[in-house]
């Protein structure tokens, strides 16, 4: 069953386009950065990671390169079928109900700032209930200037050029967020609804749902190893 686009959500260009705008094709062409580096330093090796909204598994294949046990889940069966080697579940992360815990739980892509508040804390909810005890939770933010340095641009060294093109208040200090990407042979768009979170509102958010920050793994602050809140005394 195809799904509908998510409200506020769009992609353009070649080959199939997920819920959220995302295109299959651009993100199996996309090289893995060094997020793998990044999540392999903050967990135990050998690990069960629960990496929500895989895609088509950059992140999934070097994690299982590395020793861990993945469960890939994203809302897009199309992304999906790209994956290889991980156990996979296809469905909104926000519902997802397993009857089982992780001793990782990756919430990255910028997940976190949904522009839906209620999604946001259904993807925090998420995380927290497929949590093992004493386990953590790796979340990628966007960056401080993300919304306010545009327009900008990056050239890949792999040969294609990423454009966040604009980023347009839409009300409920959320914004809208056009993204291009041009390779040589084809270009994407991708139009995405996505709110700016302060360290301070970002801290609160995850304490809201149970959360609370252990400390911050880049120097940047984009990737965040979270724990469950302390019960009180």
């Amino acid at each position: 069953m195809k799904l509908e686009m998510r409200e506020g959500y769009e992609g353009t260009g070649p080959g199939a386009i997920a819920p959220d705008g995302c295109a299959v094709e651009l993100y199996a062409r996309l090289p893995v950065g060094d997020e793998p580096d990044i999540v392999a330093a903050a967990v135990p090796a050998g690990a069960s990671v629960l990496e929500l909204g895989s895609g088509v598994g950059r992140m999934t294949h070097a994690l299982l390169e590395s020793g861990f046990r993945v469960t890939a889940v994203d809302e897009s069966a199309e992304m999906l079928e790209r994956v290889r080697g991980a156990r996979i579940i296809c469905g909104p992360i926000e519902k997802l109900r397993l009857e089982e815990t992780f001793d990782v739980v990756l919430l990255a892509s910028f997940l976190v700032h949904a522009g839906d508040a209620e999604v946001r804390r259904g993807l925090l909810r998420t995380c927290v209930r497929h949590l093992a005890e004493g386990g953590c939770v790796l979340i990628q933010r966007e960056g401080e200037d993300y919304h306010t340095n545009v327009p900008r641009e990056r050239v890949d060294p792999a040969g294609f050029t990423v454009r966040i093109v604009s980023a347009e208040p839409v009300g409920d200090g959320v914004d809208a967020v056009h993204a291009q990407y041009v390779f040589p042979d084809a270009v994407w768009t991708q139009t995405f609804r996505s709110r700016p979170l302060t360290k301070e509102q970002f801290e609160e958010a995850l304490g809201e749902e149970g959360l609370r920050v252990d400390r911050y793994l880049t120097e940047d602050g984009m990737w965040v190893r979270a724990v469950a809140a302390a019960t009180a005394d």
